[in-house]
C-alpha cells in the first residue's frame, strides 16, 4: 500500500474503532471516537485500505490542492465492476458537479452559475416567508404537548425553498424528500448492498422525474434556473439529447446538495439551542449571535462528516506515502475537534473565531454554501423571536450512517 508501518500504524485498530462508530451509540455521539483516532496521529490507516485524515490542517491541504481529486467516473470504473463504485447509482453520481474533476468541473460550474446577492436576496424572502408559516404551524402543534421540530419545520424548509426556486410542483415536494433520504446512501462511507439498492432505486426514480422536468421546461421554458440551465447548455453541446441530460445531472446535483445536508444543519441548529436554557437565552437577548451560532454548528457537528478524495500521484501526506489512485476519507468531523486548529474544540462557543470545512473547500466549495447559511439564520432568528423557550424532551435518533448525518426526530416541548 505504500504506507508507513508501526504499532501505531495499525489497521486492525483502525478496524475497532470504525466498528464502534457504526454502533447506534457511535452514531449518536461519534466525538470520543474521533478523538482516539486524532491521538493516533493526522493520517492513519482506514481498516479497507487508504488512509483516514483526522488533522484539520491535513484535510484543508487535501481540499484546496490541485493533487487530490474527485473519485470520478474513469476512477470508479476502474474499481471494477462488482464494487460499490460501480452500483447504479455510483455511477450515476459519477456525472454530477460534485464528483467531476478539471476541465469537466470547470464547464459545468459555469453553466450551472452561482447564487449570487441578487439570486440570494430574491430566495430570502421566500425562506423567511416560508419559515414563518412553518412556525404558525409548529406553534399550533407544541400548545398541546411536545412536537418534533425535525419533521415539521427543518425538514419542509429546504424542500419548500429548492421546490420554489426550481419550479417544481409543490404535491411532488415530500417523495422528493424521502428520495433524497434514499439516494445519499451512495455517498455513504460503507453502505451495505441493502442500503445500495435502496440507492439505486431512489436514484432511478429521480432521473425518471426530473428528465421529464427538463423536457416539460424545454416546451414550455420560464424565468427559472431550469430553463436557464437549458439555454446554456444549448449554446455548449448541439446534440439535444446530451444537453438535456447534462441539464438533468444539474438539477439531480442541486436537489441533493440543497435538502440533506441543510436539513440536517437546521435540526442540529435547534438541538444545539433546545439542549441549553443558557444558549437559548443568549441568542434571545443577542440576535446578532446568530451568524456566529451557525457557523459553530456547522464546526461543532457539521452535516458532512466525511468526504473523500484520491491521489493523482504519488505522494506523502502527513508524513504517510500515499500512492498514486488511492483514496483517502477526510474524517471532517474529527478534524473540527483538532486541538491544534481549536482551542477547546469540544465546547461549544457561538463567539468563537469561524474555521471549518464543512463546505469543503477548492474548486469544490459547495455552491449552495450561502443559500444554506441563509436558511439556517433566518430560522434562527425567527425561532427565538417568536417562539418561547422550547426544551429537548428526549436524545433524537440518528440514521445509520456515518459520512452523512441526519437526526430522524427532534422532539421537543415548551420550557
Amino acid at each position: 500500500m505504500g504506507v508507513a508501518t508501526s504499532p501505531s500504524y495499525d489497521r486492525r485498530a483502525s478496524a475497532s474503532l470504525f466498528s464502534r462508530l457504526r454502533t447506534v451509540r457511535g452514531q449518536a455521539d461519534p466525538f470520543p471516537i474521533y478523538a482516539e483516532l486524532l491521538a493516533r496521529g493526522e493520517v492513519v490507516p482506514a481498516p479497507w485500505g487508504g488512509s483516514l485524515v483526522t488533522g484539520f490542517a491535513a484535510c484543508d491541504q487535501v481540499l484546496r490542492s490541485r493533487e487530490w481529486l474527485e473519485p470520478d467516473r474513469s476512477w470508479r470504473e476502474r474499481q471494477g465492476p462488482g464494487t460499490r463504485w460501480n452500483a447504479p447509482s455510483s455511477r450515476e453520481m459519477s456525472n454530477t458537479l460534485a464528483a467531476l474533476n478539471r476541465p469537466d468541473h470547470t464547464r459545468v460550474r459555469r453553466a450551472a452559475g452561482t447564487f449570487d446577492r441578487a439570486t440570494v436576496e430574491r430566495i430570502g424572502r421566500n425562506v423567511s416567508r416560508t419559515a414563518d408559516q412553518l412556525l404558525d404551524a409548529f406553534t399550533e402543534r407544541i400548545r398541546t404537548g411536545e412536537a418534533d421540530f425535525s419533521e415539521l419545520v427543518c425538514e419542509e424548509l429546504p424542500v419548500a425553498t429548492i421546490g420554489d426556486w426550481l419550479g417544481l410542483p409543490q404535491a411532488d415536494w415530500p417523495r422528493l424528500r424521502q428520495l433524497t433520504h434514499d439516494q445519499v446512501f451512495t455517498q455513504e462511507l460503507l453502505p451495505s448492498a441493502s442500503q445500495l439498492a435502496q440507492s439505486d432505486a431512489a436514484t432511478a426514480e429521480l432521473r425518471t422525474y426530473f428528465m421529464e422536468v427538463v423536457r416539460d421546461r424545454r416546451s414550455r421554458p420560464g424565468d427559472d434556473p431550469v430553463t436557464r440551465w437549458i439555454q446554456a447548455w444549448d449554446a455548449i453541446e448541439p446534440d439535444r439529447d446530451k444537453a438535456d441530460e447534462a441539464v438533468y445531472f444539474l438539477v439531480l446535483f442541486v436537489l441533493l446538495a440543497a435538502l440533506e445536508t441543510t436539513a440536517t444543519l437546521l435540526s442540529t441548529m435547534t438541538l444545539r439551542l433546545v439542549e441549553s436554557p443558557d444558549r437559548w437565552n443568549m441568542v434571545a437577548d443577542n440576535p446578532g449571535l446568530a451568524v456566529g451560532f451557525v457557523e459553530e454548528t456547522l464546526r461543532y457537528d457539521p452535516p458532512t462528516h466525511v468526504i473523500s478524495r484520491v491521489a493523482s500521484q504519488d505522494t506523502v501526506l502527513g508524513g504517510i506515502e500515499v500512492r498514486r489512485d488511492e483514496m483517502v476519507h477526510l474524517m471532517i468531523g474529527a478534524a473540527h475537534r483538532d486541538p491544534a486548529r481549536h482551542g477547546d474544540p469540544d465546547r461549544f462557543d457561538p463567539g468563537r473565531t469561524p474555521g471549518h470545512l464543512a463546505f469543503s473547500g477548492g474548486i469544490h466549495y459547495c455552491l449552495g454554501a450561502p443559500l444554506a447559511r441563509l436558511e439556517a439564520q433566518t430560522l434562527l432568528r425567527q425561532l427565538i423571536r417568536r417562539l418561547p423557550r422550547l426544551t429537548l424532551v428526549r436524545p433524537p435518533s440518528m440514521a445509520p450512517r456515518v459520512a452523512f448525518r441526519r437526526l430522524l426526530n427532534l422532539d421537543v416541548a415548551l420550557a
